[in-house]
């Protein structure tokens, strides 16, 4: 269930939520970003939201009153309702369940006969050496580069330091092996003498194959 829709069923704002959840993930010393996921607003902005499961779903729900518990309790009784296979109640209906399963299985197949070029070079690029910028990751995926960052900022792969241009990358993303650094030596500062250095993130083969499976070109 999603932050979203716990803020709609609980009538609290969806950055409370957020706020709860968060707080609730930094208790159980679990990873946030392992629940977070982006979605298109309406204005058509990228946003973060949390999808929980039942457990941690329970979890949260135990500092809500009971009327918004109840909320959420009829809810998931509904999802799992829905997730209980159809069965026919007669020879008609299994006919129509029938061919409505071969449908989508042709839909799906179609999908990855279109799919399978660009899951075929990307994989030959994982199986490469070294890593790409960011730019051209883009290219190998198939979007443009700024939609590419936008998605790498919305769901924290990248980040800016305040007054500063440069990205840099998130350090789970490069203990995750998706991303890594590469460092260019700058001039000492005039006024201190201080060594300086420029990072510029690069995309690891692993972290192109994982942003290839976000199917990012279609979320975008």
């Amino acid at each position: 269930m999603s932050s979203r829709e716990i803020a709609d069923l609980t009538g609290k704002q969806h950055k409370n939520v957020k706020r709860d959840i968060a707080s609730m993930l930094a208790d159980l010393k679990k990873d946030a970003l392992s629940f977070e996921r982006t979605y298109l607003d309406g204005q058509n902005r990228n946003q973060t939201e949390y999808l929980l499961d039942r457990e941690h779903t329970d979890c949260l729900l135990t500092g809500y009153s009971a009327p918004l518990r109840m909320a959420v309790v009829r809810r998931w009784r509904e999802l799992e309702e829905q997730a209980v296979p159809r069965i026919p109640a007669n020879y008609a209906e299994a006919l129509q369940l029938a061919a409505d399963q071969a449908k989508e299985t042709q839909r799906l197949l179609g999908v990855l006969e279109l799919q399978a070029p660009k899951v075929a070079a990307i994989r030959r690029l994982a199986a490469a050496e070294g890593a790409i910028c960011i730019t051209d990751a883009a290219k190998q995926l198939g979007i443009a580069p700024s939609k590419l960052f936008d998605w790498l900022q919305a769901n924290r792969w990248i980040y800016r330091r305040t007054s500063s241009t440069r990205w840099i990358a998130m350090q789970p993303r490069i203990r995750d092996g998706f991303l890594k650094h590469k460092v260019t030596a700058l001039k000492p500062d005039i006024e201190t003498g201080l060594e300086r250095a420029a990072y510029q993130p690069l995309v690891t083969p692993k972290g192109l194959v994982r942003l290839a499976e976000e199917n990012i070109g279609a979320v975008l």
